[in-house]
């Protein structure tokens, strides 16, 4: 992170889960924030746990599959973002994605975004979500520059499972400015009730902070409350990024939505050798070298004769 002289340093701490629903909706804004943002703040993901082991389970886990099928559907026609065809279930739990994720760090952002892309798309894209350690380090092979078996090895360390377990508690200490949230979002993200009485973020929800100045961004919400946001804490930081040519965005992301495409991405579109993905919520679209080992790419058409 730089830190620009006579300004406090800012912290971007996001809040959310690999097989949130929302969250996996917020993606091109937050991606195009993040792009805004690059080498100004340090930003910070919690990993919140959607899916917990406390969880009371389905009595009937086929209904139950149905239900959140429509549930996610019903998300998709606010956010268009890409969904499964059929879902198989509901994700038994958060866990094992979430520290796949959190060790994923330990190899450096560009591996880091690359297995949390590979999470989400897990339960969004395939239907099947990586909610058990071999299914969440199954959906994460092949990604460029991952030395799985660390991964593996770290994902299963105490160390990685204490940073999570402290995401967890984290996430359950909400501040006082998003136990109620207005607005007319169809997800405006006041702190969601848990199990024991307590208040946890809603997924996603961003905090903006400095050591004297805090705003929060919870729920779905458009780019710009993000950047007023920011601006309020620290007016200058952000710089709107310019959206990249089609080919240079699929370098770079190496996975990108219908909405994504429209907000980070100029010029004709698909970019060459683009490998397309149908999904019941629109395509996906993955870099080549991307679909050479992405689980997706076997739902890919064939190209050419």
């Amino acid at each position: 992170m730089t830190v620009v002289a006579g300004r406090a340093p800012v912290e971007v701490v996001e809040y959310t889960d690999p097989l949130c629903p929302w969250a996996w909706g917020s993606e091109p804004v937050l991606r195009r924030l993040r792009a805004a943002l690059d080498g100004r703040v340090r930003w910070r993901r919690v990993y919140g746990i959607l899916f917990d082991h406390d969880d009371d389970p389905a009595p009937d886990p086929p209904a139950e599959t149905l239900w959140y099928a429509r549930h996610v559907e019903d998300i998709a026609r606010h956010t268009r973002a890409p969904r499964a065809f059929r879902l198989s279930r509901v994700a038994v739990s958060s866990w094992p994605a979430s520290l796949v994720a959190k060790a994923a760090e330990a190899q450096g952002p560009e591996v880091t975004e690359r297995v949390l892309r590979r999470l989400r798309e897990s339960v969004f894209v395939l239907g099947e979500p990586a909610d058990s350690p071999e299914l969440a380090l199954a959906a994460v092979r092949g990604v460029p520059g991952l030395d799985v078996e660390r991964l593996a090895a770290d994902a299963a360390s105490a160390g990685v499972r204490d940073r999570v377990r402290a995401d967890h508690a984290e996430t359950r200490r909400p501040v006082p400015q998003v136990l109620s949230a207005g607005g007319d979002s169809p997800h405006p993200g006041a702190a969601k009730e848990t199990p024991d009485g307590g208040r946890r973020y809603a997924l996603p929800t961003l905090l903006v902070r400095t050591v004297d100045s805090l705003r929060a961004v919870p729920g779905w919400r458009p780019y710009e409350e993000y950047v007023h946001a920011v601006e309020a804490v620290c007016p200058g930081l952000s710089a709107d990024p310019a959206p990249l040519p089609a080919g240079a965005a699929l370098a770079r992301y190496h996975s990108l939505t219908g909405p994504e495409r429209e907000l980070l991405t100029r010029g004709a579109w698909p970019p060459p050798r683009a490998v397309r993905v149908d999904t019941a919520g629109g395509p996906l679209w993955l870099h080549p070298e991307e679909a050479t080992t992405h689980p997706a790419a076997r739902l890919a058409p064939p190209s050419g004769p």
